[in-house]
């Protein structure tokens, strides 16, 4: 499988938590269109299927972190 670069990996994460508080304050339609963009991005990525599990492999992949550690996972 291939797999996304890591950098590329951070920039969508950080593109969609900006998004994301962008459309808590301001939920208007083009702000939800670059949302769905980026979550479809970041599933093709990773190989996932919804944007909580591909948040969650993105950042297992990046620099740092490591293989036994869900840390990055949200209670």
């Amino acid at each position: 499988m291939l797999m996304a670069h890591p950098a590329m990996l951070r920039n969508l994460i950080e593109q969609y938590d900006t998004l994301r508080i962008l459309h808590a304050e301001n939920g208007n339609e083009e702000v939800r269109q670059r949302m769905g963009d980026i979550a479809y991005t970041l599933c093709v990525s990773t190989g996932t299927r919804d944007i909580d599990a591909a948040l969650v492999a993105a950042r297992h992949q990046l620099p740092g972190a490591r293989p036994q550690d869900d840390s990055v996972l949200t209670t």
